[in-house]
């Protein structure tokens, strides 16, 4: 028996490398004998960067960039083993997690360290990126992003804004003549896993605003204010941008690299499925585990497990995928080509414990599966 192990990231727990060394031991536990490719997986989110480093034979660097809060922060990126790309994760730099919950505040919080990285790449003489979004802490619509590259953000008196997105509502102007030149040299290929634009009921501040710590007050100022921030940076760079899908990914960070640099925004996991030669290696195996932290209603949107299903679909390879929980809606993927979906818990825990035990629970859930699969393949047999 080949099985392929392709799972995400379990944010705050284990990296997608970890769940699938963990879920192999569980399979071999079972299963001695099978053969098992382990393919870590991400969608745009936590990890991708270590993913992608993974998939190519690459190595990890280290850059200072300044966090989503102001402070010092040292963010991981890497560069693929040909050593032509570069492979960032704004979560890295301006990612939720580096921000204590007593401290957030999306209408403060800044996308600068994103842009920092960016540079970061530039000056290693790398002009190909792939940049992951997701996990974000920011609502800035990328404009922190901008003005590490260059741009400038003024208000009608012609003074530069401070950082964070409620700033926005007395932007002016855009001056885009330090623009780094750089730019209009790289190619940088953008891993989005959402597709919600920059305002309005399904914008970044309404959607994803309050998972950062806004209240409705403000999200309707956040709202508003990437209002005019699209208003004004349309003017200044002849692009609309507001509604295209995606704009509204990391707090409108899609939007702010759609207006200021030469970005192109992809599903964040066909980005990485085909980076690993995902496709090839499906077509030689089994069975498929897949997984991640939460499957719910948004997994079906084109998280990881489905991208990861709907290409095993194509060859008839049936998915098996297990969760750190399901929540409403989750059962939706199974229309998407999951054939089978599991939570990791075996009876009621804290969210703390699960996280403190997720290495061992994936390994016991993928043991159970596979002894379900053991009695399955046994009345097969006597059919």
């Amino acid at each position: 028996m080949r099985i392929l192990v392709a799972p995400d990231s379990f944010k705050g727990s284990l990296s997608a490398l970890g769940v699938a060394q963990a879920m192999a031991r569980g399979i071999h536990a079972v299963f001695p004998e099978a053969v098992i490719l382990q393919v870590p997986i991400a969608d745009g989110g936590e990890g991708t960067a270590e993913a992608l480093v993974a998939a190519t034979l690459g190595r990890l660097r280290e850059a200072e960039v300044r966090g989503p809060m102001g402070e010092p922060q040292r963010a991981q990126w890497g560069v693929s083993g040909d050593g032509a790309t570069a492979f960032l994760e704004m979560a890295a730099a301006s990612g939720l997690t580096l921000v204590p919950e007593a401290s957030r505040d999306p209408r403060l919080a800044s996308s600068f360290g994103t842009g920092q990285l960016i540079k970061a790449a530039l000056d290693a003489g790398l002009r190909r990126i792939v940049l992951g979004l997701g996990g974000s802490a920011t609502n800035d619509g990328g404009a922190g992003m901008a003005r590490a590259l260059g741009v400038r953000f003024l208000d009608a008196e012609g003074r530069d804004l401070p950082e964070g997105g409620a700033a926005l509502a007395r932007l002016a102007r855009i001056d885009l003549s330090g623009l780094d030149p750089r730019l209009a040299e790289a190619s940088l290929l953008v891993a989005c896993d959402v597709d919600n634009p920059l305002c309005g009921p399904r914008g970044a501040s309404a959607v994803y605003g309050p998972q950062k710590g806004a209240t409705p007050d403000m999200v309707a100022e956040l709202d508003a204010a990437l209002g005019v921030f699209a208003q004004v940076a349309a003017a200044a760079t002849g692009r609309d941008i507001a509604s295209l899908p995606g704009a509204g990914a990391a707090g409108g960070l899609g939007a702010g690299l759609r207006f200021f640099t030469p970005a192109e925004l992809r599903p964040g996991v066909s980005i990485v499925l085909e980076t690993t030669g995902f496709e090839a290696l499906v077509q030689n195996v089994d069975l498929v585990f897949t997984g991640e932290g939460r499957t719910d209603f948004q997994t079906a949107m084109g998280k990881a497990p489905v991208g990861v299903a709907e290409v095993a679909k194509h060859y008839g390879v049936p998915v098996i995928c297990l969760s750190g929980g399901l929540g409403e809606g989750a059962d939706e993927v199974l229309a998407h080509g999951i054939d089978a979906l599991a939570s990791l818990t075996p009876g009621p825990m804290s969210l703390e414990a699960c996280m403190a035990q997720g290495e061992a629970l994936v390994e016991a859930a993928a043991a159970r599966a596979c002894r379900l699969l053991k009695v399955g393949m046994f009345i097969q047999a006597f059919q």
